[in-house]
């Protein structure tokens, strides 16, 4: 029988029971004898029926409410494009009234994780979605959502070992071994690089970053162990308009540096010094395709942008969890977004959507 025209009458008359106490057991509802919920879903079973859950959670006429804790930014960021991609999803599906808070937190500083975490069980949260902080730190409160039932969701880092419902982002340390790959491809023989960093206090913002890092100087080992690395870190300390006295010092110094990476969205730092002192001979390779760096590959100071679709990635978090808490439905546990390399050449038909 074709499941997608069975409908509750039809059941109701091969059962024998009234139209509403069909309605009643597909939805749920008390009052149900046990005698003839085993005829209804004896029917069903036979039937093959599939209820459509969209109508279903409609009629639960029920809101949710979930919360996101990303880390704190300024504009121009990656996070900005997950924000967009998030308020799109809660927009598409605002029939079912859903919705998604954003919380921001200090990536330098988990008591700030923690504080609003702790804010947000308060609220009983119908799901989570979380970019971790620390392993330690997140495993907490990992373990108390576990514990309350409340579905969460990692964004950019994966740690498996807080299980959460579902993952998004990029594996991190295969990303860090193509960018080698393909920077060396434009630079065979280079015998110096230099790898731009953005830290406090010796840590870089967060674990993606490391293992990007990682990944990289695996390849590197592996393939070009001659070629020396030299790290300058544009500190978050820092005020901006002293990144050109740092970046200056350090290209005079090293005068047979041409090639440059950045495993952050910062690389326009360096793009945009290189086109204000017109040095042309040095290029860049950096992540995301936030509008600076867009510009910066359009000029030429960059090279080479990954892209790992910010937008897309904050679009599927807010899905996941609607399908999973609204619709009842399994979903990916494991979802690793594709590894895009963007040129002058391609920037322009990038595509930050592909929602259908």
């Amino acid at each position: 029988m074709d499941t997608g025209k069975i409908r509750i009458k039809d059941i109701a008359e091969r059962t024998g029971v009234s139209v509403g106490t069909v309605d009643r057991v597909l939805h749920g509802r008390p009052a149900v004898s046990p005698k003839s919920l085993e005829k209804v879903q004896k029917a069903l079973d036979e039937m093959d029926y599939r209820p459509n859950m969209y109508a279903s959670a409609l009629a639960h006429n029920k809101s949710y409410t979930f919360y996101s804790l990303i880390p704190k930014h300024e504009g121009e960021a990656y996070w900005e494009e997950v924000e967009e991609g998030s308020s799109f999803a809660c927009d598409r599906y605002r029939d079912f009234s859903i919705s998604n808070e954003i919380l921001y937190y200090n990536r330098f500083s988990p008591e700030t994780f923690g504080k609003l975490m702790n804010e947000v069980l308060k609220k009983n949260p119908d799901g989570v979605i979380i970019v971790p902080s620390s392993l330690e730190v997140t495993t907490k409160y990992a373990d108390i959502m576990h514990k309350r039932n409340i579905p969460f969701i990692l964004l950019d880092s994966y740690m498996p070992d807080l299980k959460p419902l579902s993952f998004f982002g990029q594996d991190s340390f295969a990303s860090g071994y193509f960018a080698a790959r393909m920077l060396m491809m434009i630079a065979p023989k280079e015998k110096e690089i230099m790898l731009m960093k953005q830290m406090r206090n010796g840590n870089v913002a967060s674990k993606q970053q490391e293992n990007r890092e990682t990944g990289f100087r695996h390849y590197m080992h592996d393939h070009f162990p001659k070629v020396t690395i030299h790290e300058v870190n544009l500190s978050l300390d820092e005020k901006r308009d002293h990144y050109d006295v740092i970046l200056s010092k350090f290209f005079d110094a090293h005068p047979n540096i041409h090639h440059c990476i950045t495993f952050n969205s910062k690389a326009h730092l360096v793009g945009e010094y290189l086109l204000r002192s017109n040095r042309r001979n040095i290029q860049i390779m950096g992540y995301d395709m936030v509008p600076k760096n867009a510009d910066c590959v359009r000029q030429g100071s960059i090279s080479f942008l990954i892209a790992q679709h910010a937008y897309m990635q904050g679009y599927a978090c807010v899905e996941t969890l609607f399908r999973a808490i609204v619709l009842k439905k399994e979903v990916e546990p494991v979802n690793y977004m594709p590894i895009e390399l963007l040129t002058k050449e391609n920037i322009d038909y990038y595509r930050r959507t592909n929602i259908g």
